[in-house]
């Protein structure tokens, strides 16, 4: 059974750091080589005890972006660039050999996924799924590891007959709420959440967000919590990452950029969304999101900004903080420019509205 050195161990006050990670997909169809630029150039960092959303529309990028730090890697998916590093290990984790990564995950780094039927064995009973991920983390007998699997249920309320059953004799709350168990048996450091309420109805999503919530702040563990929903952003993280065509570009204290949203892109998702007692109509942003195999050059939003200035189509902006704990990566919002400012807006008349 693999060990984790106590050499690898390092220290640091963020459990996770990124410096300029890129991930991109690479593959050759009829002898053209193709490069989809889907996480690209990211640096960030979670705190302990945080629970840090990311947020953004499809394709933006953010389950590459997870997989990377997971180190979930397959191909065509590979790291071109750039550190991933976690305060339990000394080394980055694609440094590592397999096998201590391996003994790494579930025991100091866990998942929850998005489809908790991709996670349950259809064909084994929950008590052997929990063999499966745990046992060999916990280092205790099997009577010991069953005692302490009821125990954590209990800990999460969760009924103990639900071991005997079999995933789909589950309802699907239920088959969430096991995999939050799962990912939380064996007290982890880090903890990812993929999209982990998709498909729930909101009462039981409810239920779910309040258990990963408590369960976080019991266990005291840091997650990435990753979701297209900007109301869950705003009940359950403590800062919030938005990311747009493989980028970064805004970052703060969820409540601080709920209230001054910095970034125009950042601005158009906050004002979508409904109001009790608003019946105004909502503008759409328009055009669609990038091709990341042949991304815009300077600023990726530019085509469908209504800030976009002549300097946007030619530079990327970097992330800049412009207020405390608060960093965005816009030449509009680092130079306060408004519509009326703007010296060569691109292409006038095109652009939507925030």
């Amino acid at each position: 059974m693999a060990q984790i050195p106590a050499s690898s161990v390092r220290h640091s006050s963020h459990v996770l750091e990124t410096h300029d990670l890129r991930a991109y997909y690479r593959m050759k169809y009829f002898g053209i080589d193709r490069e989809v630029r889907a996480v690209d150039g990211i640096s960030m960092h979670v705190r302990k005890n945080e629970i840090y959303g990311i947020a953004g529309e499809s394709s933006c990028g953010k389950t590459t972006f997870i997989k990377a730090i997971a180190a979930a890697i397959r191909p065509p998916l590979e790291i071109v660039a750039g550190q991933v590093k976690y305060s339990f290990i000394k080394d980055g984790l694609y440094e590592l050999p397999a096998a201590e990564r391996s003994a790494i995950r579930w025991r100091h780094l866990s998942y929850i996924l998005q489809g908790s039927m991709n996670v349950l064995n259809p064909v084994r009973r929950i008590h052997k799924t929990f063999e499966d991920f745990a046992f060999r983390h916990m280092h205790l007998g099997r009577a010991e590891f069953d005692l302490e699997v009821k125990r954590h249920l209990e800990r999460l309320r969760l009924p103990a007959e639900i071991l005997r059953a079999y995933p789909h004799e589950l309802s699907g709350g239920m088959r969430q709420r096991v995999c939050i168990a799962l990912a939380t048996l064996c007290k982890p450091e880090f903890i990812v959440a993929d999209e982990p309420t998709t498909a729930l109805d909101v009462v039981v999503q409810k239920d779910v967000l309040a258990m990963i919530r408590e369960t976080q702040s019991q266990f005291g563990s840091s997650m990435i919590f990753v979701t297209h929903d900007l109301a869950v952003h705003a009940n359950v993280t403590d800062r919030l990452g938005i990311m747009y065509a493989g980028r970064l570009v805004e970052e703060g204290r969820t409540a601080d950029v709920f209230s001054n949203p910095m970034h125009p892109y950042t601005a158009h998702l906050i004002a979508s969304l409904p109001k009790i007692g608003d019946t105004q109509p909502r503008s759409a942003l328009s055009g669609s999101p990038p091709n990341l195999a042949d991304p815009p050059k300077g600023c990726r939003f530019h085509p469908r900004c209504p800030l976009a200035m002549e300097i946007c189509r030619h530079e990327n902006p970097a992330l800049t903080t412009l207020a405390e704990d608060h960093r965005v990566a816009c030449f509009a919002a680092s130079a306060n420019v408004q519509p009326s400012d703007h010296e060569k807006p691109v292409e006038a008349g095109t652009l939507g509205a925030v």
